[in-house]
């Protein structure tokens, strides 16, 4: 007697379950879609350029090595470079990020 009721109990909360599972992957696949990207460096710029604010723009570490500052260098550069499109200004604080990390300035003021 007892086991039909146990067999209805378990096939209830197996169809309880599923509809669960249903409406949550409805709700999943109706959520915004967000970009998975790292942020990069946002706002504007100081009058001199520190080395904190030279690895936001690069999206690098401050303590970072020299082939590191070189990649994140070139992947900033080519997204940014004047002949595609980009900005001069961006062009050269992006130059000056890298000066900056690489040793080249000790963080002195922009040209512009």
């Amino acid at each position: 007697m007892a086991t039909p009721l146990i067999a209805g109990l378990a096939i209830a909360a197996t169809a309880l379950a599923g509809r669960y599972g249903v409406q949550a992957w409805q709700a999943y696949k109706a959520r915004p879609i967000v970009p998975r990207m790292r942020k990069f460096y946002e706002g504007g710029f100081q009058p001199t350029m520190n080395r904190r604010e030279a690895a936001l723009i690069l999206g690098v570490r401050e303590t970072a090595n020299a082939e590191k500052v070189k990649e994140a260098h070139k992947r900033v550069m080519v997204a940014n470079h004047p002949d595609a499109g980009g900005s001069h200004y961006l062009a050269s604080k992006i130059n000056e990020a890298k000066d900056v990390l690489s040793g080249k300035t000790k963080g002195g003021g922009s040209a512009f």
